[in-house]
């Protein structure tokens, strides 16, 4: 049966929708604001969102965060009673406040909504979040952020395709090949935030090893995600900002203490050697 759960679910919360590691506090946008679901004045809201959910399918409202005339909805569902709170998934929702329609942004499990980030100078902040693609498994894990896009009059989330958005970390590598990876979430002086991700191939004696990196941040011309493919020195200057990690943003960077990035600190090139096993 449908319901809002929010006082039975608070401990949950610590969990699974909290950051990794304690961030910053950064301010919202003005007209944000979470659900309150105690609250009076906001009984209007929860119902409206509810009603507009009922033909889907979830175990219960976890959060509800309201920009002008859209919601952002997080639901979990867990498959059966016995099923451990652990193992819940999630779905986040942009739902009208207008009309009652309402659009899946994205589903996956262990989400961890993050604090406000600044990917684009000049505009809103957007709503970090990091999730994984599964449970009980090797899991790879994404990072997204979620906006109010005023075109549409709805909620967004950046850099999706599919249920994937960036990649920070994968269990995935091919039959053969040994994958090492390093990302960071870096901040520039003025607050602006760019993610950056390493992602080393060594395919043994077959080939020579690869490299891939990526930056991803948002235009501020038009408020549309960017996701370049370095090469060259941008590709090293960002692999040793990401292995340095002096301007990582807290608890949004791994890898920098990994064989990969030592390689990279310590060569007096800058260019990283094979990593050790």
């Amino acid at each position: 049966m449908h319901g809002v759960f929010r006082g039975l679910l608070l401990a949950l919360l610590a969990a699974s929708l909290a950051p990794a590691t304690p961030l910053l506090a950064q301010q919202s946008p003005d007209n944000f604001h979470w659900i309150d679901f105690h609250a009076k004045p906001d009984q209007d809201t929860v119902v409206w969102v509810t009603r507009s959910l009922d033909p889907e399918k979830w175990s219960a409202i976890r959060e509800i965060g309201v920009e002008y005339d859209a919601a952002l909805v997080v639901t979990t569902l867990r498959k059966t009673p016995q099923t451990p709170p652990a193992l819940d998934s999630f779905s986040i929702w942009t739902a009208s406040l207008t009309n009652h329609s309402i659009t899946l942004l994205l589903t996956g499990t262990n989400l961890r909504l993050l604090d406000w980030m600044l990917f684009a100078v000049g505009r809103p902040r957007d709503l970090g979040a990091l999730y994984d693609d599964c449970n009980e498994c090797d899991a790879s894990t994404f990072l997204t952020a979620f906006y109010y896009d005023v075109r549409s009059h709805n909620w967004a989330a950046r850099w999706m395709r599919g249920n994937q958005a960036i990649p920070l970390s994968s269990a995935n590598a091919p039959q053969g090949v040994t994958s090492a990876q390093a990302y960071a979430v870096l901040a520039d002086p003025n607050g602006h935030e760019v993610v950056g991700t390493w992602n080393h191939l060594d395919y043994g004696k077959a080939k020579a090893p690869e490299d891939y990196v990526y930056q991803y941040d948002v235009d501020p011309s038009n408020d549309l995600e960017r996701t370049q493919v370095l090469s060259g020195k941008s590709a090293e200057a960002m692999k040793r900002r990401i292995c340095v990690g002096s301007d990582a943003v807290t608890g949004l960077a791994r890898g920098q203490d990994s064989p990969l990035c030592q390689a990279k600190i310590q060569s007096p090139r800058g260019t990283a050697r094979k990593p050790s096993n």
